[in-house]
């Protein structure tokens, strides 16, 4: 992933969690019964949240890993994040897949 992406990643999360499309951590993500579009979960994340990983991903959910989530997202210790906008979710899905 280049510097610029990671940027415009950074840049597109700040958007989502400041208008409240962000779901943050794997409780809230786990009892979440709303319509979820994208999860971004930490490459280095442990046993509970791939559980609940594998339990979005059995809902068709797309998962996506990525590489120190928690500075990305100016959280600190985040593991996962959902995103419950659709644009959003989809551009922030396009930007990870190039």
């Amino acid at each position: 992933m280049t510097q610029n992406n990671i940027a415009a990643l950074k840049g597109y999360l700040n958007i989502a969690r400041k208008a409240g499309y962000l779901i943050v951590g794997g409780e809230k993500l786990c009892d979440y019964d709303k319509k979820l579009y994208l999860v971004l979960y930490d490459k280095n994340s442990q046993k509970n949240t791939m559980k609940i990983v594998h339990k979005l991903e059995e809902k068709n959910l797309n998962c996506i890993e990525v590489e120190n989530l928690s500075d990305i997202i100016c959280i600190q210790n985040c593991k996962i994040a959902g995103i419950k906008n659709k644009n959003l979710s989809d551009i922030i899905y396009n930007l990870l897949q190039e």
